[in-house]
């Protein structure tokens, strides 16, 4: 078994994100623990309620939300029963056994696991620590529960990444094939609060991977001038289709006001990722005969990085981002540095294909393997004199030693 613990400071994302699973038919809740009803008679409401009345009573705590997954081997099948004895389990080991909280059987990955939700105010208002939960609680209490209950070890596995769950374990949002406001939602649930963006296109880069768009209008839109932000879906061709939906009508309220707070949070969170994404980048042209960004991007895929590559309508590469789903990190190329940057990999690019040409040069003249291994031929011709030519900037400055002195032209009157 393995358990993977997230703190968040809005219980109403984390529950609708349970629920909207629940609604879809890719989950099911299958206890509620410490609730003054039974679980067929809760309804949002007084599931949401009885978590915000405990918040409500420390609101110095800046991360009052905990969501869990306990997350099963393949060969195992547990019944709802037997997961909610070991969910139980698990919390009153964690502390958490006087808390309310909710356990949700998820059917949307390869292998078995659940979703556990709940807040650490406890009812005199004081909270349960979670720092460094993991290593304190969760890792005795997992070991525990493997014997306990005869599970699979998650220990000295070779690749403990197949327990994981999915960067997004959301499908493309299609429009037609369900509302779009729960289609928006799905996705709105896992990456505003799964990933670290601090900006704006941050943020699109992964939406847009998952047909939604975050829109701020044009600067002469009324949505623009009143602070406003629409979600949109998009079709194949990553063009807007439908009526867009206000920020403002998502029960977690993932408005700007609210963005903008989380563009400052991260922007901190996300530095320690950096060094991840450089070092792949680097890895990559070490290992591999890369002559274009097209082909760096397939390679960085294996790593789990999306590389979108920005262009304009004429085809030129302006910009870079990197998706990293394992640190959960967006970064804009030039952000990482100028060797990151769009310009920056089309200089790396070009220089492994002078490499080639010259480790090759006495059979380029007859060879069509050259050819064969350069994704372009039209690339090189084009774009390796360019990048390879072009400078940051011109300085049009000239000493005065180098100067032509101009004649002085003398007008004579008639």
């Amino acid at each position: 078994m393995v358990a993977v613990i997230k703190t968040s400071s809005s219980i109403r994302s984390v529950l609708n994100y349970n629920e909207n699973k629940v609604e879809i038919g890719k989950a099911e809740c299958i206890s509620a623990v410490n609730y003054p009803l039974e679980l067929e008679k809760l309804s949002f409401t007084s599931k949401l309620n009885r978590f915000l009345k405990l918040a409500e009573l420390n609101t110095n705590a800046k991360r009052n939300t905990v969501h869990i997954s306990l997350n099963f081997d393949p060969s195992e099948n547990h019944s709802k029963e037997k997961l909610a004895e070991i969910a139980d389990t698990y919390m009153e080991k964690l502390g958490f056994g006087r808390q309310p909280y909710l356990v949700y059987q998820h059917y949307d990955a390869g292998h078995p696991h659940c979703h556990i939700v709940t807040n650490n105010i406890q009812r005199d208002g004081k909270r349960i620590d979670l720092h460094l939960l993991g290593v304190r609680k969760s890792e005795p209490a997992r070991k525990e529960i493997e014997e306990i209950f005869g599970l699979v070890k998650a220990e000295g596995r070779k690749q403990k990444e197949q327990f994981s769950l999915n960067p997004i374990d959301v499908g493309r949002v299609q429009y037609g094939k369900a509302e779009s406001r729960k289609a928006i939602n799905s996705v709105l649930s896992k990456v505003l609060f799964d990933y670290k963006y601090s900006s704006l296109p941050e943020l699109n880069a992964v939406l847009n991977l998952y047909n939604v768009h975050a829109d701020r209008g044009s600067k002469e839109s009324r949505v623009f001038k009143n602070y406003g932000l629409l979600y949109k879906i998009l079709d194949q061709n990553s063009k807007p289709i439908g009526v867009p939906i206000k920020a403002s009508e998502f029960y977690s309220r993932p408005t700007l006001k609210f963005l903008e707070g989380k563009f400052r949070s991260n922007e901190a969170e996300k530095e320690s990722c950096k060094k991840y994404v450089k070092n792949a980048v680097k890895l990559a042209f070490n290992r591999e005969n890369i002559f274009s960004p097209e082909k760096l991007s397939k390679i960085l895929e294996r790593e789990s990085i999306h590389m979108i590559l920005r262009k304009s309508n004429e085809g030129q590469l302006y910009g870079i981002t990197y998706v990293d789903h394992k640190t959960r990190s967006i970064f804009n190329g030039s952000s990482l540095g100028k060797e990151f940057s769009a310009k920056g990999i089309q200089e790396s690019c070009a220089m492994k294909i002078l490499g080639f040409e010259r480790k090759h040069k006495n059979s380029i003249s007859t060879s069509s393997e050259y050819f064969q291994n350069v994704e372009s031929k039209e690339y090189i011709k084009e774009n390796l004199a360019d990048i390879l030519l072009r400078g940051e900037k011109i300085n049009d400055y000239v000493s005065k030693k180098f100067r032509q002195k101009k004649k002085r032209r003398i007008y004579r009157g008639i």
